[in-house]
């Protein structure tokens, strides 16, 4: 497989997985809306489609080896009215089942389809000491539906003979964009910003890691179904923000908790996921023989800083 589609690829997991990619000596096609697109990475280059309009290049369907599908709407960027969410969930189902549909009319030669999933999948911590894995039913609430009906999906290319492979994504530690950006950005007033009680438990994995783990799964025969994409020991949210914040400033911070009752006045039911407290296990994909080169939270909060 030397040609992989990507949708998404502009985002912020899409950008660095490109360049891990073509440094493997694959060749990238990133699907966009923009019809003059150009890249500055070498064997990077950009394709049009337009799924409203279902039209799409199918000279980049039909060079494409695999798809990687990291399309959606960002959970967190607006409220959640009726409208955002729909499009959360569309931007996610729509978008893959246009191309299953084109590859079903069109010839091709797509032998794998990794597709970006969330650990929204899972609802709350119940039971103590309880990691979430990979057989669990779907949550009921509106993350675990949409990540049910994402992969769900995804799943509909096994009729075209296409192995299906998805990557449930924890909280993406990296310093270009996404939620630990945002963990980090009171740091520059010397504020370490913890949330709610900081006991909720977070299950990260580095960019770094994630990107490896879809060139693993575009690579790995065996990576077939759902995967847990996080680092093999979650943390707290307090532990993961004063680590961040001795990272970056030594000692010179001080810790403030942001009251549970205000982020729920800002986010509005968008709050759910920033204070949810999740613990999600990385067994399966270590026992397919995934090698994190990020295990515990120092060793990547330090390369982060």
């Amino acid at each position: 497989m030397r040609t992989i589609l990507i949708t998404g690829g502009t985002g912020l997991v899409g950008k660095q997985l490109s360049r891990q990619l073509t440094e493997k000596g694959y060749h990238v096609i990133i699907l966009s809306r923009k019809k003059e697109e150009t890249s500055t990475l070498k064997n990077v280059s950009f394709a049009h489609w337009d799924v409203e309009k279902k039209t799409i290049d199918k000279t980049a369907l039909q060079a494409a080896d695999a798809i990687i599908h990291l399309a959606g709407a960002g959970v967190m960027e607006k409220k959640w009215t009726q409208k955002y969410q729909q499009e959360i969930l569309y931007s996610r189902v729509n978008t893959i089942r246009f191309i299953l549909g084109e590859l079903q009319k069109n010839a091709h030669k797509v032998k794998v389809l990794v597709s970006a999933s969330a650990i929204g999948w899972y609802g709350e911590d119940t039971i103590p000491s309880h990691f979430f894995t990979e057989e669990e039913q779907a949550d009921g609430a509106f993350l675990g539906i949409v990540c049910k009906a994402w992969e769900a999906a995804a799943d509909e290319a096994l009729a075209l003979g296409i192995r299906v492979c998805k990557l449930r994504t924890g909280i993406v530690l990296a310093n270009e964009g996404g939620a630990y950006k945002e963990f980090k950005a009171p740091l520059k007033f010397g504020i370490a910003g913890i949330l709610g009680s900081g006991k909720a438990m977070v299950s990260w994995v580095h960019v770094d890691d994630l990107c490896r783990q879809y060139i693993f799964a575009l690579e790995n025969e065996r990576m077939a179904g759902s995967f847990n994409a996080v680092a093999p020991n979650p943390v707290t949210n307090k532990e993961l923000i004063l680590k961040t914040a001795k990272a970056v400033k030594g000692n010179f911070y001080i810790p403030v908790h942001v009251p549970a009752v205000a982020i729920k006045l800002m986010l509005g039911a968008r709050s759910t996921e920033i204070l949810k407290s999740t613990t999600v296990s990385a067994d399966k994909i270590k026992r397919i023989g995934f090698d994190f080169k990020y295990i515990n939270i120092d060793a990547a909060v330090n390369d982060l800083k």
